[in-house]
């Protein structure tokens, strides 16, 4: 997908879940609304989900797609990458990333952005995977950070 095409369809997801998250509620109940919008509109997400830190693990929250892990080994892999780093990474091929962690053999690349609380502490992440490699560039974190920021 072009970038004008993508950025045009990011902007209609966002106008979307900017209506459909209108009032204040269960934080579970908008992510899950937005993981449901993001895996129906976007062609090339094949997982597409939040991990939750609960305890001090990172534990799998809403999501579509294939089952997923249930927890994710402390300190390794692109989510905990993401949360250590309190940044967006962007992975074009997750084979190459070390200690990768492999919920499905079939994934190949993967984006996962900061999901944060009021007081801006970092309590999990999004994280998108694809079939394909190279599937994410600086559109999809930027879109991404935003549509995160409505939950």
């Amino acid at each position: 997908m072009n970038t004008d095409r993508k950025n045009r369809r990011y902007q209609r997801i966002y106008e979307q879940l900017q209506g459909l998250l209108l009032k204040p509620g269960n934080a579970l109940s908008r992510m899950a609304t937005v993981v449901a919008v993001l895996s129906h509109k976007m062609d090339y997400f094949f997982w597409t989900g939040f991990y939750l830190i609960d305890n001090g693990e990172l534990i799998v929250g809403p999501y579509q797609g294939p089952v997923a892990c249930q927890l994710l080994a402390k300190d390794t892999g692109v989510c905990w990458a993401g949360i250590n780093q309190a940044k967006s990474i962007i992975v074009p091929d997750v084979h190459l990333f070390p200690g990768h962690i492999a919920c499905d053999s079939r994934s190949n690349s993967e984006i996962v952005v900061p999901l944060r609380n009021d007081t801006n502490d970092i309590i999990g992440v999004l994280d998108v995977d694809s079939k394909d490699y190279n599937s994410f560039d600086e559109s999809d974190r930027i879109w991404l950070e935003k549509i995160v920021s409505l939950i």
